[in-house]
Order: C-alpha cells, then structure tokens, then sequence
C-alpha cells in the first residue's frame, strides 16, 4: 500500500539509464515524497474529513470535541501532497503514550492509532512516509516498541509489525449454563445508564488494576482515554438500532471500589411474537472471579434478550472455562494486538523470560535496518541483557515474528512449524522458546 522509496528509485535510476543510452527520450517523472507535518486542535476538521473518507464513519451529529477528547496533539501528524499546485492533507496517524505490560514487567511504548490515508491519494507513498516517520520518532522519544490494532489484517505486517495476541469472539444463547463459583451468589450486580462524568473513575480505577501482569493490557489513564471509553455516539446508535450505553456494576460487599463491570447495550427485535434481542457487551473487566461469575451471569439472563454477542475477549477468557458447554459460544479466534520492536535490543531486555535463557538471534528488519543482525540475548525470571555479536546464530526469524513472540503468546516452536523461524538444531529452539513463553495470555479490551 503506497510507493516505496525503492519504487522512486528505480523509476529515476530507469529515466537516467535510458537518458545516457544516446537520443532524445522522454523524462519519467517521479512523485514527490509526501510531506510529514504536525497537527494540532485547529486541523480537527480536516483530520476528521481525512478518517470519514478512510474509514466511511458517518459524521453527521457528531459530536467532534468528545470524539477527540483521546487525541494527543504533540503525538499527532499529517501527510501532505501536493494536488493541482497546493498541498493537502492526504494522511493522518496519532499515537498514544502508552504503559504496556511485558512479561514481567511493564514498559513505555507509542500506541498507533487514528491511521487513514483519503483513497484520492492511495499508491503514492502516503502509508509508508507516516510510518516510517512514526518508528523515527518513537525512537527518538526511547520507546522500544509500537502497538497497535490493525483495521486490516495484511497491512501491518509489510512494516514489521506481529499479532501478539489473539481475540475470541463468541454468540452465546440466553441462559447459557455456567459453572458455580465460590463467591458468586454474594456479588451485587447493579445496572444503570452510563453516565460518564459519573462512571468514568469507576470504569477507569478497575480497568488499572484489573491490567496488571497481562501481556498487552495497555493502560488508559489519561483524562481522554478515561472519558473516551465511554463514548456513546448517538448518530452510531440510531444507525445500529440500539440503545443508548449501559453498565453493569458488580459492588463491593464493604462499599469499596468496584470489584468490576461490563459496558453493554441491548438491541430489541420480535421474531413473530418471540422476543429475539441481542445483548452486545463491549468491555468485561473484573477484579476477581467471582465478581466475573456475577457479572456474566447477569448479561446472559436479561429479558427479551435470546443472544449476547462479546467481541474480542482473550483466548484464555475465565467464561470459557465457567461454560458448561463451551462449545455453545461459538467461538471465533480473530487478531488482537499488533507488536512492533523498534529499538530491538532495548525490548528484548526490559521483558523477562520464564527460564533462563542464553541463545543468539539473527533478525532481518527492512525498515529499521539498525535492528538487523545477529542479537545475544540473556537472561530470566529477574533481568536481561541483549547485545550485538558476530557469534553464530541459534535461531533466525524476521523482526515482524520476532514481535509476534514478544508477549509470550505467540511461541516460537510454533513459528517454526510455519516456516516463519529457523533453527540451528531443534534443542535450541525448544529451550527459547519456553523462555519466551508467558503463562498468561496477552489481552487488551481497549481497540486504540
């Protein structure tokens, strides 16, 4: 998607050769490169046209200053062509400052998110100039890594991104049988209209501590992002039919903080003289399994309702093992985070590793060239250290299954088995990657 600076190259390398052949010839001309620039609160309009045009989201009744409450404008730039002698905004993206947990620890990294490229001006460069630049400014900031939640499946992966971690989507009927948990019959589930100024450090207190130590559970703790996550655009609701946003709250017994709560509407519908509505869960977030229990156990017996859609749960989701049948979840496995290692060595070393680990990596990385070669990684459970060498390689793979192995989830046996990793002898593989192995799985509720 868009033109690369080899394409540009071998166009201009192609006009000069043919020039120097002898006799008049036609000049090839070749595009100008698109211009990166900053934007701030005065481009809102134009960045909002760019992303209808990208994306083909309604815009009429918008409420544009609650939309970009989230955006961080020192984080947010645009591309520029030039179109009939003038220069125009052909692309945008922004980026969240973002606390990402790691196995074992957690670290600073650049969420890409507001993506778009208006379709006027696709093939010319536009995708590739803005990444590009975001990896050289994520550097610059000593962010390690990206982030992101890919739109497209086959976009990213050109870049060096890898899906670190995967979604389950599920139907469940009404009624779905669970199993009991301690606990659960003593949790009071309470269900409102959200309300944001109301619900917001609710919704955003149990969001943080519910994070912690889950690969992939971004943070959310900017007032935006905190405000944002229960956005309720009314033009969306009457497009899809549904009701405004609720959320079921599961108390605590001694009047503390939430124990947890799931943001939910529900959709009418009759089927003859049947009711048939569907409950659609946006977010589940809970402290304990109990509270878990509860909660599910609330969303899966409202009236009227006959389906509970839930969209990107983890793959290890507690309901999954809590279903008396899971199959009657129609499971559906989709992609979840996308990882990108833009300063290599630095990501390899803030993570730790579940056994001890001493193996050298030769990594190939097209677009951040100063993460190509030979990497000898070591460590553990409690630290470790990555450094260049010349020492030959255990195990071979590009940088974008290198991401893809980051959190844990995605193992490296399993990349090899693809084709996507060589090894030197399998003893060397299997030893890495039970080190890169995490026990939990990698998760964010939050599509940045």
């Amino acid at each position: 998607m868009g033109t690369t600076d080899a394409d540009v190259n071998a166009r201009a390398d192609l006009a000069g050769a043919a020039e120097g052949a002898g006799g008049p010839v036609a000049q090839v001309s070749t595009p100008e490169r698109p211009r990166i620039r900053p934007l701030g609160q005065a481009d809102s309009e134009a960045l909002l046209d760019v992303d209808q045009w990208a994306f083909a989201v309604p815009t009429d009744d918008l409420d544009v200053e609650s939309v970009l409450d989230e955006v961080e404008w020192s984080r947010t730039f645009g591309a520029y062509v030039a179109d009939r002698g003038r220069d125009v905004l052909a692309g945008i993206n922004s980026a969240f400052n973002l606390k990402l947990p790691v196995p074992g620890a957690e670290i600073p990294a650049a969420g890409l998110t507001w993506v778009g490229v208006h379709p006027q001006y696709r093939r010319r460069g536009v995708l590739t100039a803005m990444i590009r630049d975001h990896f050289a400014k994520v550097r610059e900031r000593g962010e390690a890594v990206s982030a992101l939640h890919a739109s497209e499946a086959t976009i990213y992966g050109r870049f060096g991104y890898g899906t670190a971690g995967r979604h389950v989507m599920m139907t469940l009927g009404r009624g779905a049988e669970l199993r009991d948990v301690p606990g659960s019959a003593d949790v009071s589930v309470r269900l409102e209209r959200v309300d944001r100024e109301r619900h917001v450090d609710l919704v955003g207190d149990c969001y943080e501590a519910a994070r912690a130590g889950i690969p992939g559970f971004v943070s959310r703790d900017t007032p935006g992002t905190r405000r944002r996550a229960l956005e309720d655009q009314l033009v969306l609701r009457r497009r899809r039919g549904v009701e405004t946003l609720r959320i079921a709250i599961a108390e605590s017994d001694d009047g503390g903080p939430a124990r947890g709560y799931a943001l939910f509407r529900r959709k009418g519908d009759w089927e003859g003289a049947a009711p048939n509505g569907t409950v659609q869960v946006r977010e589940l977030v809970a402290r304990d399994p109990a509270a878990t229990h509860a909660l599910w156990s609330r969303l899966l017996d409202l009236d009227l309702m006959s389906t509970v859609e839930l969209n990107d749960r983890p793959l290890d989701d507690p309901l999954l093992s809590m279903l008396a049948d899971p199959r009657a979840a129609k499971p559906v496995v989709v992609d979840g985070i996308w990882i990108r290692l833009v300063d290599l060595p630095a990501a390899l070393a803030a993570r730790r590793y579940a056994r001890d680990v001493d193996v050298v990596l030769e990594v190939t990385d097209a677009a951040c060239p100063w993460n190509a070669g030979r990497w000898h990684l070591v460590g553990g459970p409690d630290a470790a250290e990555c450094t260049a060498t010349t020492a030959p390689a255990d195990v071979s793979l590009d940088v974008r299954d290198l991401g893809a192995a980051y959190l844990g989830s995605e193992t490296l046996t399993h990349l090899a088995s693809a084709g996507l990793a060589r090894a030197a002898d399998s003893g060397a593989l299997v030893r890495a990657a039970a080190a890169f192995a995490w026990p939990v799985r990698a998760y964010t509720p939050w599509m940045f």
